[in-house]
């Protein structure tokens, strides 16, 4: 978070007043594969080691942590050393994403006739309906730099039992999600007993990267796109939207949710 000092106006009452307020940073991330450049992301300065494993693990360039030989992070540079097991132009000449800019509105630019490829997610998880609500709820209260700016994303992954395993912010919401996703990966989790949480909108690359490491459900506070809710019954994952008060949007596979 950045302090900055502002003139706030308040219509209602014809007042103006100088004060000090919370703004969210953003700064490019420059992710080096084998000292080649992959990607540069736009993102918020905070785990930023977890964002490039994460980032990897959902696009499909690693299959997992484990393929990662060393990460060196400096102030705007992520360098990842990969096994030499590890067909690197294979995966890359696969994913068609090599050398790239990610900017916060976009996210990827992958279209979506990857759904057909996509493998199906595996997984015999069940959650009851009052538990997502209340993980879904429950990011708005962790989310301090929400709170503090209102210019970020949130994104959580739990146990079905309601357990946190991680939890980002980020300016992109794609972002917060590669956050999430990477600090569960280096902790070793085993995606298919977890789901995840987040602001964002379910759109299809958001629930590409859901399903690329295998995450059987996914819910959101905010809505579902006819893009996203493809990928997710092409990949056989639960989707669900507008997680709000006492009520969800079930898009795909409703049995894995008890109610």
């Amino acid at each position: 978070m950045h302090r900055v000092e502002i003139t706030r106006i308040d219509v209602s009452a014809g007042k103006a007043q100088r004060l000090a307020d919370y703004v969210a940073k953003e700064k490019p991330l420059h992710i080096f594969l084998n000292k080649e450049h992959y990607v540069t992301i736009f993102c918020s300065p905070r785990n930023l080691k977890e964002l490039a494993v994460g980032h990897l693990l959902s696009e499909g360039i690693i299959k997992s942590a484990k393929e990662i030989d060393g990460v060196n992070l400096t102030e705007e540079a992520c360098r990842i050393k990969l096994r030499p097991s590890v067909d690197l132009e294979k995966r890359l000449k696969h994913s068609k994403l090599h050398s790239r800019v990610i900017l916060l509105a976009c996210g990827s630019n992958r279209p979506y006739q990857y759904s057909a490829r996509l493998p199906k997610v595996k997984s015999s998880l069940r959650v009851r309906a009052g538990t997502i609500l209340e993980c879904v709820n429950r990011l708005n209260i962790a989310a301090d730099t929400f709170r503090k700016t209102g210019g970020v994303h949130a994104a959580a992954i739990y146990k079905t039992d309601g357990a946190l395993v991680a939890f980002a912010e980020d300016v992109g919401r794609h972002n917060a999600v590669d956050k999430a996703i990477g600090i569960a990966a280096v902790s070793k989790t085993n995606f298919a007993d977890c789901f995840l949480a987040l602001t964002g909108r379910l759109t299809g690359d958001m629930v590409y990267k859901a399903a690329r490491v295998g995450l059987p459900l996914v819910a959101s506070l905010a809505a579902a796109i006819d893009s996203g809710i493809d990928i997710a019954r092409h990949a056989n994952l639960t989707l669900v939207g507008f997680v709000r008060g006492k009520r969800m949007n079930v898009y795909s596979f409703p049995e894995r949710i008890i109610f």
